[in-house]
């Protein structure tokens, strides 16, 4: 398997399904909504997306199998495994709000190698395999060089469901708002973690996470020179539903503050 040349098989995918969820989003009605659970929607753009994504997929590396959020395939590979949001922002793009996009990683074993996030609306598409740096438009990226909390812009999401730890989290904004140059709440996990990659944001934080919402974000963040933790500085997992991500100068500040008030 040659990486590199699958990554761009992968952007290419991304970009054509993209196009197809742009020109939804032109007449798309709230009508098609359907409810998996509490504020948790999705539409038949969704559904159509990760069936075109997985088809695409199948065909660039038929040994893998599959994770993806509407669970149109329920295939699972041995060794390899895509890990699929085929619009991650749902309810922005409901709701008519212009940022969503298409996230797209590759599982080998337990280990992340490659991951494509692809901001439909900016036609901006993130790209980063293992060990062989991370891009935007093939332009190399890398993460920011902010060095105090002082002097950061951080991005965030607000949980929509299970809500016990919703103080904690409430403790973590009032001190940061009063800290950093502000806090972001864009609505779409993989967009949060490029612009950490390439050095918008200096730093992300958030729970309630699923894996393909953050898969391809954090090989972006760690191909780009950033840091992944769990809420405690453990090596996160996309199993773990919770991260930080940083541009490993601001980790500890970030961290602290975290466990002070998770734990």
């Amino acid at each position: 398997m040659e990486i590199q040349k699958l990554t761009a098989g992968v952007i290419s995918l991304s970009k054509e399904v993209g196009e197809f969820i742009r020109r939804e989003a032109l007449v798309f009605k709230r009508e098609h909504v359907e409810y998996k659970g509490l504020h948790d929607m999705v539409s038949y753009v969704d559904k159509t997306a990760e069936i075109s994504i997985v088809k695409g997929l199948r065909s660039l590396l038929p040994v893998a199998g599959f994770v993806t959020e509407e669970k149109t395939t329920t295939i699972t590979g041995e060794k390899y495994n895509w890990i699929i949001d085929p619009l991650d922002g749902t309810t922005n793009f409901i709701h008519g709000l212009p940022t969503y996009s298409i996230s797209i990683a590759l599982q080998c074993d337990d280990e992340l190698i490659l991951g494509v996030v692809y901001e439909i609306n900016r036609d901006e598409c993130f790209s980063a395999w293992k060990n062989g740096g991370a891009y935007l438009n093939n332009k190399r990226i890398l993460v920011s060089k902010a060095s105090r909390i002082e002097n950061t812009l951080l991005a965030t999401g607000f949980p929509y469901y299970e809500f016990g730890k919703l103080d904690a989290y409430l403790a973590v904004l009032k001190e940061l708002m009063q800290r950093c140059h502000g806090v972001r709440r864009i609505g779409s996990a993989a967009i949060d973690l490029a612009y950490v990659a390439c050095g918008r944001f200096d730093g992300y934080f958030e729970f309630n996470l699923n894996s393909y919402d953050v898969a391809a974000g954090i090989v972006l963040v760690r191909e780009a020179g950033g840091e992944v933790f769990d809420f405690t500085g453990g090596n996160s997992s996309i199993e773990r539903r919770e991260m930080v991500a940083t541009n490993g100068l601001i980790s500890t500040e970030l961290l602290q503050i975290l466990e002070e008030k998770f734990n």
